[in-house]
Parts: structure tokens; C-alpha cells; sequence
């Protein structure tokens, strides 16, 4: 059975974000989740919303993929929101990623913003990415 577009999708977007240095750095650990533990300390990298449409041409079946990365700060702030959105943005935006199962034809970043959190005390980040992708066959 093939692999779910959005889930190889997310997987190969994941395997790029954990293993480049600089982001670790900046965020003092690999620290990138799903769902993230209770606790979690900050600055970190959280998968949110994510929208797959189809996508079809004449010549092609394909899904439209709409993602949200959030990003949360406390020390550093603002400043530090943006060096990991930018960060990501260097990795992801126009990426030529390996899915399986799936062809990805095109990776762009689309909006990115930090704005303070309710509370006060935490900048959350937001990266919005655009995707299309088609199955292998």
C-alpha cells in the first residue's frame, strides 16, 4: 500500500529539520515534534496545521499541501524566532526532498511571522509552506 502523500511528506520535512547542525543549535537540541512532550523546554519546532487538497492535471494525480511550522521562543525573544524560521526556511523553500511513494514537484515558503504569546512570556513563530506532490506510478 503506497504511503499517504502528506504523512511522506512530513516525514521527509522532519528527517531535513533534525539533521541540519545549525538548527539544533539554535534551538539547543533536536527539538522538533509532533506533538510535543509535557514540559518541553524552549526554543522549539512543532508540525501544526496541515491542509492536503487534490491537485489534478489532465496529465497527473496530485495533492496541494498547506503547512504550518510553529516555532516557540522565550530567551532571545522575537530575534530568536526569526533565526529559526529563517533557518527553516534556508532547508525547506524550493528543497528537493526524497518522498516515498511520491514525486515532490515543488516546496515554497509562503508567510512567516512572530508575534508575542498571550501570556507574555513566549514569541511564537509561524512558517506557512506550500507543496505539491504526486504518487510514483
Amino acid at each position: 500500500m503506497a504511503v499517504n502523500p502528506a504523512a511522506a511528506l512530513q516525514k521527509a520535512m522532519w528527517d531535513v529539520l533534525r539533521a541540519d547542525a545549525q538548527l539544533q543549535t539554535l534551538l539547543g537540541g533536536a527539538r522538533i515534534y509532533d506533538r510535543p512532550p509535557r514540559q518541553a523546554p524552549v526554543p522549539f519546532v512543532t508540525f501544526g496545521e496541515w491542509e492536503t487538497r487534490a491537485w489534478n492535471t489532465m496529465s497527473h494525480d496530485g495533492h496541494e499541501h498547506r503547512i504550518t511550522l510553529h516555532v516557540w521562543t522565550e530567551h532571545g525573544g522575537r530575534k530568536r524566532a526569526y533565526e529559526v524560521i529563517a533557518r527553516m526556511d534556508e532547508l525547506l523553500d524550493d528543497a528537493a526532498l526524497t518522498l516515498s511513494d511520491h514525486h515532490l514537484v515543488h516546496l515554497r515558503s509562503i508567510f512567516w511571522t512572530a508575534l508575542r504569546g498571550a501570556e507574555g512570556r513566549l514569541f511564537h513563530g509561524l512558517l506557512r509552506l506550500r507543496a505539491v506532490t504526486h504518487p510514483l506510478n
